[in-house]
């Protein structure tokens, strides 16, 4: 089994893709420390056991990996390796059923507007952040505010508000006319 590694925009954070789904179709999952797992990923809990190890995601065909500051990527790299290729060679599941992030309910008059945002993220915005080794999450909307979630290497990355801010909420205006600002909610 062969594992690629990419650099994203957060130094900290390395992008691992094994070459098969991950997540697949099942959306996407953030781990912020070790006490987020208490039993939801086998494959998070291998990756946090190991020393240096403060962040962990999961997307379609990749693991974002996020370090400690002390630690040291020539070192970590490879024991991050291992543990992927150990995890999937064995076959286990990457999460336990039911994982995933949850939206708020949505009124039955904003359906069509929930519907138009959830697209441009899906088309546009989407796509860009998983190449950088995150996700960028639909959480809610209400009152003209899109409550959003970036995971992975975007949630430690210094210029994500900036992108949720001038990017993404300029583009959601632009499009969904209803739409006022764009908020940031954490995991």
């Amino acid at each position: 089994m062969f594992i690629e590694t990419e650099d994203t925009p957060n130094p900290a954070t390395l992008k691992f893709l094994p070459g098969r789904a991950v997540m697949g179709d099942a959306g996407t999952v953030d781990f912020i420390d070790a006490d987020a797992v208490s039993g939801r990923s086998p494959l998070a809990e291998a990756l946090f056991a190991l020393p240096g190890v403060s962040r962990v995601f999961m997307g379609h065909d990749f693991v974002s990996v996020t370090k400690a500051d002390q630690a040291d990527w020539a070192e970590l790299r490879p024991l991050v390796l291992t543990a992927l290729m150990d995890h999937f060679v064995a076959g286990t599941p990457v999460v336990a059923e039911g994982v995933g992030v949850t939206e708020e309910p949505i009124a039955p008059e904003d359906q069509e507007i929930v519907a138009q945002i959830k697209e441009l993220l899906d088309t546009r915005v989407r796509p860009a952040v998983a190449g950088d080794g995150g996700d960028i999450v639909f959480r809610g909307y209400r009152d003209g505010i899109v409550r959003l979630t970036m995971q992975g290497a975007c949630s430690g990355c210094p210029s994500s508000r900036a992108t949720l801010k001038h990017g993404v909420e300029n583009m959601l205006r632009h499009y969904v006319p209803e739409v006022v600002s764009v908020e940031q909610v954490e995991g």
